[in-house]
């Protein structure tokens, strides 16, 4: 055999026809293009499935069963004087107002010819919150020209009421229930059907009433730990923002570049990554047992949740003058501008986006931790509103995400309800704000 014949050249291979390698490439290539399909519809899978589960437990949280009597306000009974003396209408408990109920729903009950004889007169009130006479009694002193006439009520039932008309609560686990009976329950709809009881929207009541007790979750609500939260980004927004650009000023514009400098910046990265329930145990042992600030107080959760969110706005701020060209700080110094009137007339202006951004982002991260409040005491029973600032930051007061904690930990099943309800009102602030990010991002933002 010759060398001609054992090197013979290869036959030409046409571009048009791929050979084996390119096929393999491009194998792989739809491969991966497969793997980011699947991965893509198993988050948008997981995340319809989250959305799903939320909005079916939480959407009756935005709805109530009330229970519609016309009750007549005693003079007799609530104002004996006839002088319209707060004072003296004040004297007047709870217990009067609940036998004025108790008489006005027992007389619509035999005026709409409803069937009572299984279910004695206990029994008929316990179809109502325990706030109703309260809340009467409230609605009466904040309006003492009621007295004397007859006025609508709208009472809250019973989470267990509440419940059967949401299909929480059936006849058959009412048997079992030492907490309402199947009476009560078809009593209950013999009055929706004459329409004494109806369950309609109670949006406005859910976000201003505050947190009520184990026994009434008909009537807890997310007023405290709405304000509570208000107060606490309010905190964090004054502390944080002025004190992370100027932090970031410094790092990126003025700072000699040397091992100190680097040391603070792996420090800050650093900072950025620690656990957030870390934060909680530095906030426990500095402002409280240290400083000897109020537990469960807006100003500690503002002070923690500031530590918490500073690194995360000095990253997003250095990061957004870093983007800022040389050339505009270049140009202003050829100019005659100073060090300091270059970065704050020039360089920081352009910045503003990237910071509004970052600390936006890093706001929004602090409203939905609730590990550092925990360890801070913010997990107490809270039903009084807090005062306005500067007298509210030292009241006790909770948070959107600890009130959702509290819930999920009760028994009756009203307050996971109600716990899946917080969590939308959560959700809705959390991307309102996300939402206010892109829009200034798309705004303000500057192509170079």
């Amino acid at each position: 055999m010759t060398d001609a014949t054992l090197h013979s050249p290869q036959p030409p291979r046409s571009l048009l026809v791929a050979d084996a390698r390119t096929r393999r490439r491009k194998a792989a290539e739809t491969r991966f293009r497969a793997y980011g399909l699947i991965a893509i519809s198993l988050g948008l899978a997981a995340l319809v499935f989250l959305l799903t589960s939320v909005l079916g437990n939480g959407l009756g949280a935005f709805r109530q069963t009330f229970v519609e009597i016309p009750v007549t306000l005693d003079e007799a009974t609530l104002d004996k004087a006839g002088t319209r003396d707060p004072k003296a209408m004040a004297k007047v408990t709870t217990v009067g107002y609940g036998k004025l109920i108790a008489s006005a729903l027992e007389a619509e009950l035999a005026a709409k010819g409803l069937d009572t004889a299984a279910v004695d007169s206990k029994a008929i009130m316990g179809l109502m919150s325990k706030e109703a006479p309260a809340d009467l009694r409230n609605q009466v002193l904040a309006d003492p020209s009621l007295i004397g006439q007859t006025i609508t009520f709208d009472a809250a039932a019973t989470s267990r009421v509440d419940g059967f008309f949401k299909g929480r609560v059936t006849l058959e686990s009412a048997a079992r229930d030492s907490n309402i009976s199947p009476e009560q329950l078809q009593l209950a709809q013999a009055m929706a059907d004459v329409g004494l009881i109806e369950t309609k929207l109670n949006l406005w009541g859910f976000l201003s009433a505050p947190d009520a007790s184990e026994l009434r979750p008909e009537v807890a609500g997310l007023g405290v730990a709405i304000l509570g939260s208000a107060y606490m980004m309010l905190i964090v927004l004054c502390l944080s923002l002025p004190i992370g650009v100027a932090a970031s000023i410094y790092l990126e514009e003025m700072a000699p570049k040397n091992k100190w400098t680097d040391l603070i910046e792996v420090n800050i990265a650093n900072l950025a990554a620690v656990p957030s329930i870390v934060y909680g145990i530095l906030a426990l042992a500095l402002f409280i047992n240290f400083m000897g600030l109020p537990q469960s107080a807006p100003v500690v959760g503002g002070l923690v949740l500031t530590l918490m969110t500073l690194p995360t706005i000095i990253i997003a701020t250095r990061a957004a003058l870093k983007a800022v060209p040389p050339s505009i700080r270049d140009a202003a110094l050829g100019v005659g501008a100073s060090k300091m009137q270059s970065i704050f007339h020039h360089v920081l202006p352009l910045a503003m986006p990237g910071i509004l951004t970052g600390t936006i982002l890093g706001l929004a991260r602090a409203l939905g931790e609730s590990a550092p409040l925990l360890l801070i005491g913010m997990v107490a029973f809270v039903k009084d509103f807090p005062s306005a600032p500067p007298e509210g930051l030292m009241e006790p007061a909770t948070a959107l995400p600890v009130q959702v904690y509290q819930w999920t930990q009760r028994s009756d099943p009203a307050f996971v309800e109600r716990a899946s309800g917080a969590i939308i009102v959560l959700l809705v602030f959390l991307l309102i704000m996300n939402a206010v990010a892109i829009v200034l991002r798309r705004r303000f933002e500057r192509r170079w």
